[in-house]
């Protein structure tokens, strides 16, 4: 003889609804802990490792997984993320940061980017930071072609510290 009495009935779907809510929680779990596996790799510098030493600032960086330098810096006092690039002219980027970083769009430049010509307007960062390097009145360009919310730091920043680049570290020094 079955038990089909309601109680039975009602505890066979909690039972099944607390099985299904413990696979939801350990998903959302795995989840979590690869975006932030993920992140790690795209960038290991979110805390670069910094010094200052005689006057002399530094900031020493590790390559992602992409052999790219990315870190975390500021503009304007608002959390950004860089990507080294010392082939840029100038610090570029993405127009739809430009509102955010309290930038004001200037006059219009024609630019030659790894996507060909783009159309750029020429702007000012009143402070840039990377670790304990401090820049001010860096020369930059907001570029509608970027899409992504990477900040290329160009030479117009990197014309004024020193870096060495040995065994997949960026060690950038400021005097």
């Amino acid at each position: 003889m079955s038990d089909s009495s309601p109680n039975s009935k009602t505890e066979v779907r909690l039972g099944k609804g607390m099985i299904l809510a413990g696979w939801l929680i350990a998903l959302a779990l795995l989840t979590m802990y690869f975006n932030q596996w993920l992140n790690e790799r795209q960038n290991p510098n979110a805390n670069p490792m910094t010094s200052t030493e005689g006057g002399v600032n530094q900031v020493v960086l590790v390559r992602n997984f992409q052999h790219h330098y990315v870190a975390s810096g500021s503009i304007n006092g608002v959390e950004v993320t860089f990507m080294v690039d010392t082939g840029a002219t100038t610090v570029s980027i993405p127009a739809h940061l430009s509102d955010k970083l309290g930038l004001r769009s200037g006059a219009p430049q024609m630019v030659n980017t790894a996507n060909g010509v783009v159309e750029t307007r020429a702007t000012t960062i009143h402070e840039l930071r990377l670790g304990t390097i401090t820049l001010n009145n860096v020369r930059a360009n907001i570029n509608p072609g970027m899409h992504g919310d990477e900040i290329l730091l160009g030479m117009s920043a990197l014309k004024n510290i020193e870096f060495t680049h040995r065994d997949g570290t960026l060690t950038l020094k400021q005097y």
